[in-house]
């Protein structure tokens, strides 16, 4: 009979880039059950309302997260706006979603090229990467940051893209879109990538349905949920359909984000082609008074920032939920049953945040 053995994993680990810290109760090298433990870096963001006038809070809410920090600003807005009633320009609606479309193209390549570090590949993790820096300076070309915007505002959005910068942009996604296709085609159908991650790290579509799955760790196990197409920003003005496999595994989980690189080029696409003239910001009349729940579908799945004012300056309450705290019990029952070796590559597949989760 095995003796059962608990090791710790994490939070520093040579493949993982991020401080996610389990406990693996072990039988020989096959995992009997994870314990995930979660506080390891946790930075207090959400007590800052009470020292932080509402405007102001836009950059810390952005600072959650530095891969997705456009859309945690976003998502905030939206909450705000909701309650002070404030109907943002179109114009400023069509460009909060081209950025949020470069945030998810920047989180996914990022993830791609650690999802390659992780099974041995470097040469597809430099590829992914090197793809990666066109889209970090197109971002920092329309919004003055790299990796935090801070384009995003109570009201519509700081900077405005120019027509002519917008029509250069849309050609130049030709070039990028031929790059991705052959980085694409590799994390497809290459032998070694696949026998790393088919089969691996299974999620039934009943489990990730009941224990909250959201993002794409959903959507490869067959839950076709994506809050864009409650149609928020320019969403519902757009045409597209959410990606989705079936398979469960580590597999479908990459294919997902590998596929969703040219959802959101299209996306980006059709927005430029559609975006109106106008104004692209109004300017907010006296101070929230209510509370809202708003929602986005962040790179990783579904971000909600819930924001409670008094009718002063510093709001009451400002409580976020990330999808990596959601995606925490689906990677638990993931781990359940699997073998040591493929602990962090289950892990990295649905792309963990902690620094987001924590807060």
């Amino acid at each position: 009979m095995s003796k059962k053995i608990i090791v710790p994993f994490g939070p520093q680990h040579p493949v993982l880039p991020e401080p996610i810290h389990v406990d693996l109760v072990l039988e020989d090298e096959r995992v009997v059950e994870a314990i995930p433990s979660i506080g390891y870096i946790h930075r207090g963001l959400e007590t800052l309302v009470a020292k932080r006038e509402y405007p102001e809070y836009v950059y810390i809410a952005e600072r959650t997260c530095g891969i997705c920090s456009f859309i945690h600003g976003m998502t905030y807005c939206q909450a705000v706006e909701q309650v002070m009633d404030i109907e943002v320009p179109e114009r400023a609606l069509y460009l909060r979603t081209i950025w949020s479309e470069y945030s998810r193209l920047h989180s996914h390549l990022l993830w791609l090229g650690l999802f390659a570090d992780a099974v041995g590949f470097e040469n597809l993790f430099m590829a992914s990467w090197k793809a990666r820096e066109f889209v970090l300076d197109v971002l920092e070309e329309t919004t003055g940051g790299r990796v935090i915007q801070g384009s995003c505002k109570v009201g519509g959005v700081r900077r405005d893209i120019p027509g002519k910068t917008l029509e250069r942009m849309a050609r130049d996604l030709d070039v990028f879109e031929r790059e991705l296709k052959d980085i694409a085609g590799v994390f497809l159908n290459d032998e070694s990538i696949i026998g790393r991650t088919r089969g691996v790290g299974v999620l039934s579509r009943d489990d990730a349905y009941y224990l909250g799955a959201m993002g794409p760790t959903a959507r490869g196990s067959g839950v076709g949920i994506d809050l864009r197409k409650t149609g928020y920003a320019a969403y519902g003005k757009l045409q597209f359909k959410p990606v989705v496999e079936t398979g469960g595994d580590c597999y479908s989980r990459c294919a997902v984000r590998v596929k969703e690189l040219f959802t959101s080029i299209d996306l980006i696409r059709q927005a430029a082609a559609k975006i109106p003239e106008g104004e692209i910001e109004v300017k907010p009349k006296g101070n929230p008074d209510g509370e809202y729940f708003s929602r986005a579908e962040q790179p990783r799945g579904e971000l909600v920032h819930y924001v409670k004012g008094d009718g002063s300056k510093h709001l009451v309450r400002s409580r976020i939920r990330t999808p990596t705290l959601t995606n925490l019990p689906p990677l638990v029952k993931m781990l359940a049953g699997c073998e040591l070796a493929d602990v962090p590559v289950i892990v990295l597949s649905i792309d963990p945040c902690i620094g987001c989760m924590e807060r």
